[in-house]
């Protein structure tokens, strides 16, 4: 079977992205494909038993039934928990796209399905000249949009479906991911997006008082994301 990968992309930050790539994962795994992720770039980072460890990519190994190593699953980790480009400058880092693109190849090889989040919104920055954005591009692959449910959601999915379109990138779905349970008429909000997004919605996530990937897995269609067309060689 020829190798699946999507990209995870975000409306902004703390909006589910990981918790919605978990969700895909188990998801995947479900329907007897080998997940594996990938959170190329983490800030954000402590040291356990002479290790760093980014709470995400555990959360992303955890759901995922193939394990990659450590520096494919994430080739830059940053300790502090702040815009990328400015904690890989505090650590003399450079946030190289082709070593991603790089491990991205060598993580298609060990998994059916690759699960690829990225950092924060769709145009963060990663230096002076690239953002992930950029990212997306040169891994060439689907994307897939979490938007969080809450007030402003509406304008911030359809600037990001834009920006996804302008650089030429395919919006394979979307999800909706309910962060504000006290958001009003989220069922209107998410009729809207559907009218306006000319792609799929995966699924409609509710709020859960304690975050359960596995649950969550049960509120999105894995088949939208399976089919052929999103498939790459």
């Amino acid at each position: 079977m020829t190798a699946l990968s999507i990209f995870v992309a975000g409306t902004d930050t703390e909006i589910g992205k990981t918790f919605v790539s978990c969700a895909l994962l188990h998801g995947f795994a479900r329907a007897g494909l080998r997940a594996a992720a990938m959170k190329p770039i983490a800030s954000g980072a402590v040291l356990r038993d002479g290790v760093l460890h980014n709470e995400d990519a555990d959360q992303l190994d955890a759901a995922a039934n193939v394990a990659l190593p450590d520096d494919i699953r994430t080739p830059f980790m940053m300790r502090e928990p702040i815009a990328p480009h400015i904690a890989a400058a505090r650590e003399g880092i450079a946030l190289d796209i082709g070593r991603i693109v790089d491990a991205h190849h060598v993580a298609m090889t060990q998994a059916d399905i690759v699960v690829v989040e990225g950092v924060g919104g769709f145009c963060v920055p990663l230096d002076d000249t690239h953002d992930t954005a950029d990212l997306a591009v040169a891994l060439n692959l689907p994307v897939v949009l979490v938007v969080g449910m809450r007030l402003g959601c509406i304008s911030h999915a359809l600037l990001t479906v834009e920006a996804i379109a302008a650089r030429g990138l395919t919006l394979a779905g979307w999800v909706a991911n309910r962060v504000d349970p006290n958001m009003l008429y989220p069922d209107e909000n998410i009729a809207t997006l559907k009218r306006r997004i000319e792609a799929p919605l995966i699924g409609v996530i509710p709020h859960f008082a304690a975050a359960d990937a596995s649950r969550a897995a049960d509120s999105l269609d894995i088949g939208l994301l399976t089919h052929p067309l999103h498939r790459k060689d």
